[in-house]
């Protein structure tokens, strides 16, 4: 039976970034999952986007993958943020030798650097496509049978698998959990004007309009907050009145828009789970907890994970710990579980208050922001935890060597 340090359950965007940081410092690992990943990289791109912060992106540097997305994501330099289109807005700019409050990627571009980089990892085992018939934890060990016949065994089962992961279910992790009654219509534009690396935010009573710059400067993605009700009349509109709607939306300021890629949609919910951890069982990303998109910390909060779990792996292991050690996923516990709940809180007030309707309503917020404006502390304060730099960072979002 192949035996390794960890399985990881889900080979996705953070189970596989998670699987190349144990690799780079030594832990032999296996990734399971049923999904081809060449059926999830689409030939074109498909409007999927992720906002990497600067901390997280000195984690892929650190693993390898960073070498992979050299000159393919967008820096964003400034974030506006609106009430509408009126005025009252708020803008943030870090200073010009500060890390950029983001960078932009296409998702197909960060699968196939994380796939690059798999290629030369040495001690990674990928049974993709493939899928877990049977799951077996116990103060022994881990034991997975494939749906082949394929026995894995290790001692720590990590769950990659997302928001509807059937492991945490199983382990009878209670979460909180709830839908916002939203949906997020997704693609992107090409635009007349270019957008200087500026990402905007524009909040309207029936949800945000975000505008997120791509590469080449005339591209931007866009993540549009609809209510459910709403959405299917929007996207069964043609090109042409669909391209209208958006336009009120943004005010014309880019200038003429086209698609550049086509439209999609997911419905909106959020959940937190009480723990992160179980039996020779650790939970990292989605499944875990999810929150909106409202602040695009999503796959972030996965990736302070995936450094947090590396860093208590390697150190207890250097220690001759066994990587399911019970103290171990106690201490991942403990380090996760505020963070996650702060971010998971901040998303979910944001877009509850800029969901109240009412001139009132709006004069306060307009006001509020105003407000941060004139405090360069606050402010400078924001900026940082986009940037994913405050709080007890794990050495890999630092750039430090384990």
């Amino acid at each position: 039976m192949p035996h390794s340090d960890v399985i990881i359950l889900g080979g996705g965007l953070t189970g596989m970034t998670l699987a190349l940081a144990l690799d780079a410092h030594g832990v032999r690992c296996a990734v399971v999952d049923p999904v081809d990943t060449q059926k999830t990289i689409a030939t074109d791109f498909d409007g999927r986007v992720s906002a990497i912060s600067s901390s997280s992106y000195r984690l892929l540097e650190a693993i390898g993958v960073g070498q992979h997305l050299s000159g393919k994501g967008c820096p964003i330099r400034k974030i506006w943020v609106s009430d509408g289109l009126a005025p009252g807005t708020l803008d943030f700019t870090p200073g010009e030798d500060d890390d950029p409050l983001g960078i932009m990627f296409e998702n197909r571009e960060l699968r196939l650097a994380l796939q690059a980089a798999s290629r030369t990892a040495k001690k990674l085992d990928l049974h993709i496509p493939g899928r877990a018939a049977h799951v077996d934890r116990n103060s022994d060990g881990v034991r997975v049978v494939l749906e082949d016949g394929t026995a894995l065994s290790a001692g720590l089962l990590v769950a990659a698998e997302g928001r509807h992961s059937p492991t945490r279910d199983a382990a009878h992790i209670n979460a909180a959990r709830w839908t916002y009654d939203e949906v997020a219509i997704v693609t992107a534009i090409r635009h007349e004007k270019p957008h200087d690396n500026v990402a905007y935010e524009i909040f309207y009573p029936d949800g945000p309009f975000a505008l997120l710059p791509m590469l080449p400067g005339n591209r931007s993605a866009i993540v549009w907050t609809v209510p459910k009700k709403r959405a299917p009349a929007l996207l069964a509109l043609n090109e042409r009145a669909l391209l209208a709607e958006m336009q009120k939306r943004i005010g014309g300021f880019l200038g003429e828009i086209s698609f550049a890629a086509p439209r999609s949609s997911y419905p909106l919910g959020f959940h937190h789970s009480a723990r992160v951890v179980d039996t020779r069982l650790a939970l990292v990303g989605d499944s875990g907890h999810g929150i909106h998109p409202v602040a695009g910390q999503g796959l972030n909060l996965g990736f302070r994970d995936v450094a947090a779990l590396t860093e208590v792996l390697v150190d207890g292991m250097r220690l001759g710990l066994d990587p399911g050690d019970a103290q171990l996923l106690k201490r991942y516990d403990r380090w996760r579980s505020l963070d996650n709940l702060m971010v998971a809180g901040v998303s979910d007030s944001t877009i509850r208050l800029f969901g109240l309707r009412g001139k009132t309503a709006s004069a306060a917020r307009r006001l509020g922001m105003s407000m941060i404006g004139k405090l360069p502390p606050l402010k400078d304060r924001i900026m940082s935890e986009a940037r994913g730099e405050s709080g007890d960072r794990p050495k890999l979002l630092q750039g430090m060597e384990l």
